[in-house]
């Protein structure tokens, strides 16, 4: 199998190179993750088939010194606005999970004419007091990884967190991920809402809305609340999932992603 490349992407002085995993020909697809740090899951693989996958870091996410240069969560859609001018995308396919999901949507709705078709991915970014989506950043390993999966002792779960054998590699990895949640509570803590609702109607692109069935950080009713609150919207559920329905279910998340994006 082919391994992602990875293309150091320069936007300015100010931050560093953003180590983006590029992978396929075709059509440019690109995957925003989710709260866990930059991924490549099986599912890039499976779409790079057929897309020319492109999978960034989030700002912040693998050097906390671009945070310095990021106030808030709109500098972070504009600074992938930026990078997206630096990659050459013009219009594009935009996928994003979990706090991926919320920029994916965040973005579309910002810079809507670039996004050709929206799939998001048990997004965060809508809150309901009455559905509180759980704290995961202050939750112990244990828990958190409860709520990220459906069964956090499957074998798809496992490898996705499964550390390096060397000391040194496992250190670094270790570091690597509490960078990755560091940045994301620097723009989505404690409430992981920046008032998304309220420009939900400037999303024109067509969406699919993806939820695993058993998703315990963000429950399935806010993936009725994307659907209902979107101009163009379905609502597919995946069941024996959680938060993660694209590490779970990878093969079914594929599906739906590729039969919509035809």
């Amino acid at each position: 199998m082919t391994m992602a490349t990875i293309e150091p992407i320069e936007i300015n002085a100010r931050f560093v190179p953003n180590p983006v995993l590029v992978k396929g020909e075709g059509r440019p697809l690109v995957y925003l993750h989710g709260l866990i740090g930059q991924e490549w899951p099986d599912l890039l693989d499976r779409l790079s088939g057929r897309f020319r996958v492109h999978a960034p870091a989030h700002a912040g996410s693998t050097d906390a010194r671009d945070l310095e240069s990021l106030d808030g969560f709109s500098d972070l859609v504009l600074y992938y606005d930026d990078l997206f001018d630096r990659l050459g995308l013009d219009q594009f396919d935009l996928v994003g999970h979990s706090f991926g999901g919320a920029v994916a949507a965040e973005y579309a709705a910002t810079f809507n004419r670039r996004v050709r078709k929206l799939v998001l991915i048990d997004a965060l970014g809508l809150w309901d007091d009455d559905h509180p989506v759980a704290d995961h950043l202050l939750a112990p390993e244990a828990t958190r990884r409860g709520l990220l999966y459906h069964d956090p002792e499957s074998p798809a779960a496992l490898a996705r967190h499964k550390l390096p054998e060397g000391q040194e590699e496992m250190l670094a990895a270790m570091i690597g991920d509490i960078t990755a949640l560091a940045s994301t509570a620097h723009f989505f803590h404690p409430i992981p809402e920046r008032g998304l609702d309220r420009r939900l109607h400037r999303i024109t692109a067509e969406t699919l809305v993806i939820w695993g069935e058993a998703d315990r950080l963000t429950p399935p009713f806010y993936g009725r609340a994307f659907e209902t609150g979107l101009q163009r919207a379905r609502l597919a559920i995946v069941p024996d999932a959680g938060h993660s329905p694209h590490i779970e279910q990878a093969a079914q998340v594929e599906a739906l992603i590729s039969g919509f994006l035809a």
